[in-house]
């Protein structure tokens, strides 16, 4: 417990209306599988290999990809070395707005929530362009159907909203299978690749450090940091695992390490595949049909179909995952009065955050028909929702995510130094300042690149307004907590709290409402 937080917190009506079963998420229910196979589904491995991948050598043109997730994946690690050590002593749904809050204070943790479920948000809904994309065209090319692409996308809002409501160890069922299948497909294109190898042969020249040269370098830098996200969502199932203080931490390390290696293994596969004198080239004229060409020139047709069918459920199991964070960011921000105590409320019967997977739900399907409109598809472009809705979604997404790691980097420095207890964790303060720094330095370099990150121009309005999605939310976000401290301080010294703010009112002798 920081200091400057009061021990005699009195808890408001309607919050203290729901304390009860239905105020906690289900306990013991994620190990260490289940919750690393969550937190991976979000990475969407077949996803990354044909969409992120050619659009970083295509796009970007930075043929050190591989490269690339080798450096991100040791700022992750060093950044994973405070955030471990901080879930320790912090069990809470709302995870990156809990820590901030705990130690950069309860208005910060208002501006980082705010961010975390915009962010979160974003990047779930971005999926569904894709989506619908690869559908339609799966449609098209084996049934002779046009199907618009926002058909299947809805469709896939409504049963990812159903299962939201679910068990989240039947989720982890689900998500686990298909990320398993995922990998074993990619696995089997690398051996392809490197047992055929393109005119270079086996060249390691994408792992030249002169390779990261360019003026995309810093978009490159923001699209591969969005291949990592999900191995920060461990603390927010913290509540729901066994022996967290244990499980969250190295499943963090486990999900960062695989994830490194994992695609720098597989961009270098690309390079391979194509040779890396021509990989932009290809990349930028085959665009997300890259690894598709690839695999059916290696490994024949019917393995190219089932990755066409298996590509769509790997993006499935990202948005579920995604799903799942949103849920329970929005029931740990209920539950602490940031949002209406509705919120706060776990489904009665599988203990699933439901108001916060409808609110999901709800903003998944609005975005969908806004693009769906604006797009005037079949009779538009028909890659305006991979262009659109995926890149522009999910770049503001990943953008608010990286900005989310580098405050959650210096608020874990605050929260020893706040406790006395620095000098025991001096090397992990320095390993997390150091990736704060880092990961800032990205932010503002994603900013600065934001036109080529989405396709438009330096003089469009789309290079400072959906950068300014997230700013938005930081202001909007900070002048919430400023309010609250000055209306609600009750409400205001219980953010990032969760639980632990009920101990606090047994301990006050404080009596809940019936």
């Amino acid at each position: 417990m920081p200091t400057g937080r009061s021990t005699t917190l009195q808890e408001p009506a309607e919050i203290r209306t729901y304390k009860g079963q239905d105020r906690a998420l289900r306990a013991d229910r994620l190990g260490t599988a289940g919750l690393l196979l969550s937190v991976l589904a979000a990475s969407a491995p077949l996803m990354v290999v044909a969409g992120v991948m050619p659009t970083t050598f295509g796009l970007m043109g930075v043929v050190g990809q591989p490269l690339l997730f080798v450096i991100l994946g040791l700022v992750l690690a060093l950044f994973s070395v405070g955030y471990a050590e901080m879930s320790r002593h912090v069990h809470n749904a709302g995870a990156f707005y809990a820590y901030i809050a705990r130690g950069l204070g309860p208005t910060a943790g208002a501006a980082a929530s705010l961010v975390a479920l915009v962010a979160y948000s974003a990047m779930q809904v971005g999926v569904y362009g894709i989506l619908g994309f690869e559908i339609s065209g799966i449609f098209a090319t084996y049934l002779d159907i046009e199907l618009a692409w926002w058909i299947p996308a809805l469709l896939a809002v409504a049963v990812t909203g159903a299962l939201g409501w679910l068990k989240i160890d039947l989720n982890a069922k689900v998500l686990g299978v298909l990320l398993l299948i995922e990998c074993a497909l990619v696995v089997v294109f690398d051996a392809a690749a490197l047992a055929e190898p393109g005119p270079e042969g086996l060249s390691l020249h994408a792992f030249n450090p002169e390779t990261l040269a360019g003026a995309g370098l810093g978009t490159a830098l923001c699209f591969c940091i969005a291949a990592f996200v999900g191995f920060e969502q461990s603390p927010v199932y913290a509540e729901e695992t066994s022996r967290p203080h244990i499980v969250v931490s190295r499943v963090m390390f486990l999900a960062v390490g695989f994830v490194a290696l994992f695609f720098a293994f597989s961009a270098w596969a690309l390079t391979v595949a194509t040779g890396p004198g021509e990989v932009v080239k290809t990349a930028a004229e085959a665009g997300p049909g890259l690894l598709f060409q690839l695999t059916e020139a290696r490994l024949g047709t019917a393995f190219t179909d089932v990755l066409h069918v298996l590509f769509v459920t790997g993006m499935f199991a990202a948005m579920l995952s995604f799903h799942n964070v949103v849920a329970r960011y929005a029931f740990a921000m209920g539950r602490e009065g940031l949002l209406p105590a509705s919120f706060g409320r776990t489904n009665a019967g599988t203990g699933a955050p439901a108001t916060g997977s409808l609110l999901q739900t709800g903003i998944a399907t609005l975005v969908v028909l806004a693009f769906a409109v604006t797009d005037d598809l079949p009779a538009g472009d028909p890659t305006a929702p991979v262009l659109h809705l995926f890149t522009w979604m999910g770049s503001v997404g990943a953008l608010g995510v990286t900005l989310l790691m580098a405050t959650a980097s210096f608020a874990v420095i605050a929260f020893f130094v706040r406790r006395g207890t620095a000098g025991a964790q001096v090397w992990r303060l320095v390993a997390a300042g150091a990736a704060g720094l880092a990961l800032l330095a990205i932010a503002v370099y994603t900013v600065k690149d934001f036109g080529v990150l989405v396709g438009a121009g330096k003089g469009s309005a789309l290079s400072w307004v959906l950068p300014g999605v997230i700013g938005a939310a930081v202001v909007v976000g900070l002048l919430y907590g400023v309010l609250l401290r000055r209306t609600r301080p009750e409400v205001h010294a219980r953010i990032g709290l969760g639980n632990e703010a009920f101990r606090l009112d047994q301990a006050a002798d404080v009596t809940p409402a019936d």
